[in-house]
């Protein structure tokens, strides 16, 4: 991983749900989250785990995808995610 990478991501949590999120450390992140110290919304939906995640350049482009994505339906959210993984 390069010095300055920048992730978007997103989780699956235990009840199905999905989570998005911005790191600039995935392995950190991911192990934040499982120990219940991540975002308040994982906390209860433990154990989750990492389904897809897309590097920008820079902080900025990281959070308008995770905004994005976080604007879409649930329907449209799985598409994204099958779309990118296929691509």
């Amino acid at each position: 991983m390069e010095q300055n990478e920048h992730f978007f991501y997103v989780l699956t949590c235990n009840d199905g749900s999905y989570y998005a999120g911005y790191t600039n450390d995935l392995e950190r992140r991911l192990r934040v989250h499982n120990e219940g110290k991540g975002a308040k919304y994982t906390r209860g939906r433990l154990p989750v785990k990492y389904i897809y995640q897309e590097s920008f350049e820079t902080q900025r482009q990281a959070m308008q995808a995770e905004y994005q994505f976080k604007q879409l339906t649930r329907k449209e959210k799985e598409q994204y995610i099958k779309k990118e993984r296929s691509t």
